[in-house]
């Protein structure tokens, strides 16, 4: 009989298949996706081709198919705001993007085979970008956020601008709407009779404050008239996300009530707003980048979202006829970007278990207890089967700050190695980890430079510091006037919370920070023993 006991060995001593080549084997990125008639199709950043980015379709059939779209000299990606994101368009037989060298947009057919051919005029350089765009089939065009940096010395010119979809006489995109510093989420309604977007000024970064406005198209496309729909002047609030109603209602995501970014509705024959259903949850997250898409209209009455609570990402259907709100059970902890296809849910997806991937759900099984779903895409290419006896599960803990009443929030990884125990009185070594910022977060999306340290016997803390999103407006403003203060208190008083319960070593525990934050550690605390270790990583919406 093969005997199954495990091995006694100090904490901080396991032998690990998750070496650490496999920790710092680069993942894809994933850049975005989108759904047509043509399939499902997923952008995606490969780093053994510099990390080019490639849109691939998907399609569906008894042997799956999966088949690149992006010719071999072609790296879609868009540098608007230099985060990019929103780098490409699905609509019908067509797919526009932009191109990573000029930053030119291109127009690209899914049915002919043909090479893609330029719709923007060629400047000479990358210094005209745009993202972020809808077709106007009407009027053939493609209306889009322009950003031009061609005035050496002054500040970039952010526009929404109309480009024209022939292809065959390049010209100048007319512009929409200027005026203001930045722009993003141009949005036409059913009949393209208006246009909703989002617009903020400096120094106000997005999640700061932000307006949402309406404009009235003329039957040759240019704006009639316009009217501020949410974020108007003395109010505070971060409007996010329009998208119309196939009725004219224009949906949208604020804080202006709860502090926390929530579902609204703007009534088009009342000209007024309200909110739906008020929680404490937030139903969006910061706009770093373009193409947030954290709801779905399915129809009149429904909608389907994610959201985000205390740390943990959820899904559900929201009712609007009895206000009544419904949570769906998918086995991820972490819930992104969603579009809805034909009763087929794509939704960008990940666990402790599990990479960032793209999970196709089906909704048909709505009254399940369990949702029937395949993952379509992973970022890993990984047989994590093979590792999951070493893979840690995090616990979400809440402890108190050096600030009183005021608690912050932390995912803790306990050791974790099927093959190897700890002697009964020992303590594991804590490593502490703090998430770069602002206003990122610290998630439980399968990280195997966490389980590097897990599957050895180390304990680790992933910080969302004060600052951090996911737990809305107050939470994230607690870092204004104290970055490198507020941040790296929580951190400690995380390591002391950990210490006090007692389940750590506090003669063992390190800090594992950015560059800034083991420089601020170093001069200003001398809390545990251990040395600080620094890294730096991208984001992955860099599209």
């Amino acid at each position: 009989m093969i005997s199954t006991a495990k091995k006694e060995a100090a904490f901080g001593s396991w032998p690990s298949p998750l070496t650490a080549d496999l920790a710092a084997l680069s993942a894809k990125k994933l850049g975005g996706i989108a759904v047509s008639g043509h399939g499902s199709f997923i952008l995606e950043g490969r780093p053994t081709e510099s990390g080019r980015g490639v849109l691939v379709q998907h399609i569906d059939g008894p042997n799956d198919v999966f088949k690149d779209i992006t010719p071999s000299e072609f790296n879609v990606r868009t540098l608007v705001h230099e985060y990019g994101g929103g780098a490409f368009t699905i609509d019908g037989d067509d797919v526009i993007f932009s191109n990573y060298k000029d930053q030119r947009l291109y127009l690209q057919s899914l049915t002919s085979g043909g090479q893609p051919i330029p719709l923007t005029p060629d400047y000479g350089g990358n210094e005209v970008r745009y993202a972020d765009g809808v077709v106007d089939r009407r009027l053939n065009r493609f209306i889009t956020v322009r950003e031009d940096n061609r005035l050496k010395n002054k500040e970039p010119v952010n526009e929404i601008v109309a480009v024209e979809l022939s292809g065959d006489n390049i010209k100048e995109p007319e512009v929409l709407v200027t005026g203001n510093d930045f722009y993003s989420f141009p949005r036409l309604n059913t009949d393209a009779s208006r246009i909703a977007w989002i617009e903020w000024s400096h120094p106000c970064l997005p999640w700061d404050k932000s307006e949402l406005w309406i404009g009235d198209l003329s039957s040759e496309g240019k704006i009639l008239k316009k009217s501020c729909v949410a974020g108007k002047s003395g109010v505070i609030e971060s409007p996010t996300e329009p998208k119309w109603s196939s009725k004219g209602d224009l949906f949208y995501i604020s804080d202006r009530e709860t502090g926390f970014w929530n579902l609204y509705c703007w009534d088009a024959k009342k000209d007024c707003s309200s909110a739906i259903l008020p929680m404490e949850a937030e139903f969006s997250r910061p706009a770093w980048g373009f193409g947030n898409s954290s709801y779905e209209i399915l129809d009149d009455c429904t909608i389907l979202c994610s959201y985000r609570n205390k740390g943990k990402s959820n899904i559900g259907i929201l009712d609007l006829m009895s206000h009544s709100f419904k949570q769906l059970r998918l086995p991820f902890t972490e819930i992104f970007d969603l579009l809805v296809r034909d009763n087929w849910l794509f939704v960008e997806v990940a666990s402790p278990s599990q990479p960032l991937s793209v999970a196709k759900v089906n909704l048909g099984s709505i009254d399940s207890m369990n949702l029937d779903y395949t993952v379509l895409w992973s970022s890993n290419s990984l047989k994590l089967s093979e590792y999951s006896p070493y893979l840690s599960t995090p616990d979400i803990i809440e402890f108190p700050t050096e600030r009183s009443g005021q608690t912050a929030f932390a995912n803790f990884y306990p050791p974790h190695n099927d093959d190897y125990c700890a002697p009964a009185a020992e303590k594991p070594p804590l490593l502490v980890r703090c998430h770069g910022g602002p206003t990122a977060e610290a998630r439980t999306s399968l990280n195997l430079s966490i389980q590097f340290w897990t599957s050895r016997g180390w304990a680790v803390a992933d910080v969302n510091y004060g600052g951090s999103t996911g737990y809305g407006r107050e939470y994230r403003e607690r870092l204004y006037g104290a970055w490198g203060i507020v941040d790296v208190d929580d951190c400690c008083s995380c390591a002391k919370f950990l210490v006090r319960y007692p389940i750590i070593d506090s003669l063992r525990t390190p800090f594992w920070y950015g560059c800034w934050y083991i420089m601020m550690f170093y001069i200003f605390k001398f809390v545990f023993y251990g040395y600080g270790h620094a890294t730096l990583v991208l984001p992955s919406f860099m599209f």
